[in-house]
């Protein structure tokens, strides 16, 4: 038996076909290629200008419900941290305006690497706060430092937990920890400023106070 063959010939790609289907895929490589980086990426943190105008954001709403007082000005018997923030007990402050605030993680500044943030704002806040608290805030004086970064150093030496008593002519500064030598402060208007440590120095003595108290976490 002869054998048999087709008449049909064999369909192979052609080298236009090759070329076309190869920038049909880099087409779609340009379109799939970035998205799918993006996705690995690690999302990018709220920085401390965000987390600072939240703070100022909760303290203001807590005073629009409070006759248009903090919470420092206000005692404890009538819902306020007044007696605690005068000892400069920061986490009694941020405890008062919790329900406002609705996370702890807002109270560690991202540049912090010394501190991790806390999982509620009852039992977990101990070292777990990056931002001071001024207790003579006053919505009154809108140019009043509110809330801040509180690496502070007083010449050259870093301040330490508890109440803080800022004079006119106290040398204070930042320290490099976190924002080389500036840092970020809320004030009672809720803005936030980033101040020099000569900026912080003139924020202070224009107050119209001599004495600046701060709660230092």
């Amino acid at each position: 038996m002869k054998p048999r063959f087709s008449n049909q010939r064999n369909q192979g790609l052609t080298l236009v076909d090759v070329m076309v289907i190869l920038v049909v895929l880099a087409g779609i490589a340009t379109i799939v290629l970035p998205a799918l980086i993006a996705s690995r990426k690690p999302s990018r943190p709220i920085n401390c200008v965000n987390n600072l105008q939240q703070i100022g954001l909760s303290f203001r709403i807590w005073s629009d419900d409070n006759t248009g007082k903090y919470p420092m000005q206000i005692s404890a018997t009538n819902g306020g941290t007044q007696e605690l923030a005068l000892s400069g007990d920061v986490k009694a402050i941020y405890r008062g305006i919790s329900n406002e605030l609705s996370t702890p993680k807002i109270l560690i500044c991202p540049a912090d690497q010394t501190r991790f943030a806390a999982t509620n704002f009852t039992t977990d806040l101990a070292g777990k706060i990056s931002y001071f608290v001024a207790v003579d805030a006053d919505e009154k004086y809108p140019q009043m430092a509110l809330a801040g970064d509180d690496n502070f150093a007083i010449g050259g030496v870093p301040v330490k937990s508890g109440l803080l008593e800022i004079m006119a002519n106290t040398p204070i500064a930042w320290t490099a920890e976190r924002h080389k030598f500036v840092g970020n402060i809320c004030i009672a208007d809720g803005s936030v400023q980033q101040l020099t440590a000569a900026g912080l120095i003139m924020m202070f003595q224009q107050t119209g106070s001599a004495t600046n108290r701060l709660a230092i976490p």
